[in-house]
């Protein structure tokens, strides 16, 4: 659906696939995650998606002025789970905040499995 915002200047329509990309974006600079996986279970995680695909891996629920984003993300052998977890919240809240204004509600994360070596 997405989210309609109001300036002095005129109306901007923020999609969901924009904040989508906006997350995924902002969860692939952050150290340990090897990739984005899809979001459907169905589809399995034997192959990680390009940049191209980052809004796959990632599904935005916008509630009025705030926003709920879940991640599924596939992290490297050795990392610390837990603050992978930790990072990547801080880094898509404040990165999808900044950009649109919305409140992030809520960033669920999605460990969809977990490679040897980041390449």
């Amino acid at each position: 659906m997405g989210k309609e915002l109001i300036t002095e200047r005129g109306r901007i329509y923020v999609s969901n696939e924009v904040i989508a990309t906006l997350a995924g974006i902002a969860t692939t600079e952050c150290y340990g995650i090897v990739g984005m996986a899809s979001s459907r279970i169905q589809d399995g995680i034997s192959e990680l998606l390009g940049r191209e695909n980052l809004a796959r891996g990632v599904s935005v629920e916008v509630d009025g002025d705030s926003v709920e984003i879940d991640l599924y993300i596939v992290v490297g052998y050795g990392t610390r789970i837990s603050e992978i977890g930790r990072n990547v919240t801080d880094q898509v809240r404040y990165v999808v905040e900044s950009y649109t204004g919305l409140k992030v509600r809520a960033v669920r994360i999605h460990v969809r499995g977990v490679k040897l070596g980041q390449s």
